[in-house]
């Protein structure tokens, strides 16, 4: 019984620090979006970030010693950007990048 309290407790703190994290910057920041570095970060801040875990995904998750370096995690990331300019839907860009990554991860089609 203690053990599902515990784990109950720690599944609602992480619950109530995660929504923490999203509505704090609203309630803070509402008078000031017309502010120029809001509307900086606005606009910029989302692409650098995709930038940088582009960047880790790649160096982390791709396997160099391939007969095409790279390629198991470089193709999901075209694909990403392709399917993402052809359509803007960024829901279905990840949907397609996930699936083509999970088929080269557990095929073994790019290993060979």
């Amino acid at each position: 019984m203690a053990e599902e309290l515990y784990v109950g407790g720690f599944i609602a703190a992480a619950a109530l620090a995660t929504f923490a994290t999203r509505v704090i910057p609203f309630l803070f920041l509402h008078r000031h979006t017309d502010h120029p570095l809001i509307k900086h970060l606005g606009r910029y801040l989302p692409a650098a970030v995709m930038a940088l875990l582009a960047g880790i995904f790649l160096q982390r998750s791709a396997d160099w010693s391939l007969s095409a370096p790279g390629a198991d995690a470089l193709i999901p990331g075209m694909l990403v950007v392709g399917v993402h300019l052809w359509r803007g839907n960024a829901l279905l860009s990840i949907a397609v990048g996930t699936a083509s990554y999970m088929v080269t991860q557990q095929t073994g089609w790019l290993a060979s």
